[in-house]
């Protein structure tokens, strides 16, 4: 067994009576990369890339409508803006596509939703999606993460295919159905940390999540333009139609080719089954029935993740939902520079995450920083950084190019936290990995519901005013999550989350709360 002094690499000293020498064991590597590299033909770089590819779909679903909202909704109709903003509204520039409309095909449905409509419509994927969080993670420790992270894509892509019937209906129909969605995909990432805990070695866990996570950034990058593409060319029900065609077909791939844990994989080589077992230990193991409620609840680390999470979300999901109507409203772009701008800052996001996790392993195999260390440097540096930018961009007022920039370099700074908190479930409580996210992404989720509708409460006039406030508030949230962090988090694993403390083995349950 490949165990530093018959613990893994998550075990932290300070509760073992062996442990007392003078290095943290978290800086100390549990086996040499080169006896199991991840090669491009090992069983957990296959699952990777399909992660990859299911969370490209998981995001291409979610966000379509962030653009098909400025398709769907009437132009012509008049917005009530009030005599003190009417100077703020920026004029039309001039560019090669300048005078194009947003309108498809003749004969394709509008509606004439208000601002404060439409902020509801775009919050309510998420009122589905924070009720999933907890029960995906909690039977996804139990029982795998395959069948569960399967189900919610193919229903959501089921799903979508109904969402030009419901728009149809009224806008009670469709802000069900969205709902129902986000009840589907509530299950994707907590179910990806299940698994990542059977599969990812502790020294390549870095890379494989950031790498599967990064289908997030790739895959709204490629749907926001292709979104913009179709609503001005086929239509904006077409895109509800192909990408949920899209997200069917995937969910054959997954289900055939992808299974639970490595000794249940058919394919998976002999050397690289003992790899990942050996690396992880015991720690990968599932969770029995009960889990350590009370001793998670007063972990300071991790209430820190779920502070963090919460902070990051709220700029993310600003951007996210609210970005096409910033281009629309404020700068004036047409629907496919639209859809191209809106992108663009996720296309720079993905390869910053990816650098982010083989950075963060690097440092760790390297042993030049803790797991800790490298948690905070990564969070505090993917949460500042986009917050300067934010603000930055609050004082470009109608400098459409600067404006695009700005926006550009914050989303794409963000991608550092892909190796900070959004992994650190993995390192405090790997055993319970796929609960704890579902409970940070729970509160995470909460800036879904909040954020679109403030901001459309705040720009209800189209004013420039308005989106400074937006721009603002994003940022102090971030530096705020950023602050806590730094101060509350850890990489070591929990007292309460090893296997010879966890209730029924002998061994009374402990509070935990490292800071």
């Amino acid at each position: 067994m490949a165990l530093y002094d018959g613990h893994s690499i998550n075990s932290a000293p300070c509760d073992s009576e062996e442990d007392e020498g003078p290095e943290s064991e978290e800086t100390q590597p549990l086996l040499s990369t080169e006896e199991g590299s991840a090669q491009c033909c090992s069983a957990r770089f296959n699952l990777a890339f399909l992660m990859f590819l299911g969370f490209c779909m998981v995001y291409a679903l979610r966000v379509n409508l962030s653009v098909v909202m400025v398709a769907m909704v009437n132009g012509t109709v008049t917005q009530p803006i009030g005599n003190s903003s009417q100077a703020e509204v920026c004029p039309k520039h001039s560019s090669p596509e300048g005078n194009s409309t947003n309108e498809g095909p003749p004969g394709v449905p509008q509606y004439d939703w208000s601002s404060e409509t439409q902020g509801v419509i775009l919050s309510s994927f998420f009122y589905g999606y924070i009720l999933t969080q907890v029960v995906g993670g909690y039977v996804s420790d139990r029982f795998g993460g395959k069948l569960f992270l399967g189900l919610g894509v193919l229903c959501t892509a089921v799903l979508t295919l109904l969402t030009p019937l419901a728009a149809s209906l009224g806008v009670p129909y469709l802000i069900a159905l969205r709902a129902a969605e986000g009840i589907g995909e509530g299950v994707s990432f907590p179910a990806m940390n299940a698994m990542w805990a059977r599969w990812a070695p502790p020294l390549e866990r870095s890379r494989l999540v950031t790498f599967s996570a990064a289908g997030v950034s790739f895959g709204t990058f490629v749907a926001l333009p292709l979104t913009g593409f179709m609503c001005q060319s086929l239509g904006w029900p077409s895109v509800f139609y192909i990408f949920g065609a899209a997200g069917c077909v995937w969910s054959v791939f997954w289900f055939t080719l992808v299974s639970d844990e490595p000794r249940s994989h058919p394919r998976i080589s002999k050397s690289e089954l003992n790899y990942i077992t050996d690396s992880i230990g015991s720690q990968g193991s599932a969770q029995g029935w009960s889990v350590p409620a009370l001793s998670m609840l007063g972990s300071l680390p991790l209430w820190s993740i779920v502070v963090a999470h919460f902070s990051a979300n709220w700029s993310y999901y600003t951007l996210l939902t609210t970005l096409p109507t910033y281009m629309d409203q404020v700068l004036r772009f047409n629907i496919k520079e639209n859809g191209f701008l809106s992108a663009l800052p996720y296309l720079c996001c993905f390869p910053v995450g990816l650098l982010s996790g083989v950075l963060a392993d690097f440092l760790q195999e390297r042993r030049l920083l803790s797991t800790t260390a490298v948690r905070k440097i990564f969070t505090v540096s993917g949460m500042v950084f986009p917050a300067v930018f934010l603000v930055a961009t609050a004082f470009i007022g109608c400098d459409y190019r600067w404006a695009v920039a700005f926006l550009t370099v914050s989303s794409a700074l963000s991608g550092i936290i892909s190796a900070g908190f959004s992994m650190n479930h993995l390192d405090i409580a790997p055993r319970y990995a796929g609960i704890l996210l579902g409970i940070t992404n729970s509160f995470g989720t909460i800036p879904g519901i909040a954020a679109p509708t403030v901001v459309g409460y705040l720009t209800a006039q189209h004013s420039l005013s308005g989106w400074r406030l937006v721009f603002f508030i994003s940022a102090g949230i971030n530096v705020f999550g950023a602050l806590f962090y730094c101060v509350c988090g850890t990489g070591q694993l929990q007292s309460w989350a090893r296997e010879e403390q966890r209730p029924g083995k002998g061994h009374k349950d402990r509070w935990a709360g490292d800071c």
